[in-house]
């Protein structure tokens, strides 16, 4: 595993009404959708970048005006076969 610090304005934490560990998972998940959006991850490696399971992952991408189901065809072949 791997660390990125960022510096992050007080201005920018209050603006946004968190705490810093608010602003950490919150960055996690923007990043999280926009790789899956990009295509750059599955739906499983962003729900993993992001923290948390991948059933939550499908269901928030709405809040980001991403499409929850825009499957692979490897993805759906791993759903077909987990069902």
């Amino acid at each position: 595993m791997h660390t990125i610090t960022l510096t992050i304005p007080d201005e920018a934490l209050q603006a946004l009404q968190t705490t810093p560990d608010g602003l950490s998972q919150e960055m996690l998940m923007v990043v999280a959708v926009k790789l899956y959006e990009l295509g750059r991850l599955s739906s499983s490696a962003a729900a993993n970048l992001a923290g948390i399971p991948r059933t939550m992952f499908l269901s928030r991408l709405g809040d980001y005006g991403v499409d929850t189901f825009r499957l692979t065809e490897a993805e759906l072949a791993e759903d077909l076969a987990n069902a």
